[in-house]
Formats: C-alpha cells, structure tokens, sequence
C-alpha cells in the first residue's frame, strides 16, 4: 500500500482541494484570478456535498476572500501613490 492517496481514495471533494490550493497559491501570485476560483470551487463544493472536505472548501472560501482584500488592498495603496510606474534605470 502507498504512503500518498488520492482525494478520490480519501472520500475528500476534488473541488475543495482545489479551492484550498487556489486559496494558498493566491496569497502570493495572481489573487484576483485565484481568489474568485477558491470561493466558486469551495461553493460547489459545499453545495454537492459529497465526500469529506468541508473544512478544506471553507477555508478556500475564507482564503478566497482574503486574496480579494489583498488585491483591493493593493490596487488602493497603488492608486494613492500616483498609480503603477515602472522605472528602468538611466
């Protein structure tokens, strides 16, 4: 027998796997891409209900909202400064 199993094996939603890893991933790399992705997955997830993973999909969820504040609070610290620049030397 195999140390590693799949979600499948384990009774864990697909959908909630893949909300929570959305969810981590974007954190740190594209969140407004990754967050919207983490809360539609963790919602589908939570609404089939099959198998395990309703922790897992609600904190994708969770995540997923956090990533969105993240960006917001970006795209406000951007826009106070004068807007992106980018400088290239010289």
């Amino acid at each position: 027998m195999t140390h590693g199993m799949s979600a499948a094996r384990s009774g864990t939603s697909g959908l909630a796997v893949a909300s929570l890893v959305c969810g981590i991933i974007g954190l740190l790399f594209f969140n407004v891409i990754l967050g919207p992705l983490a809360i539609v997955f963790g919602a589908v997830a939570l609404r089939q209900n099959r198998g395990g993973g309703a922790g897992m999909a609600k904190a994708g969820i969770a995540l997923g909202i956090v990533d969105l504040v993240i960006f917001t609070v970006l795209l406000v610290a951007a826009s106070s400064s004068g807007g992106f620049g980018w400088y290239m030397g010289g």
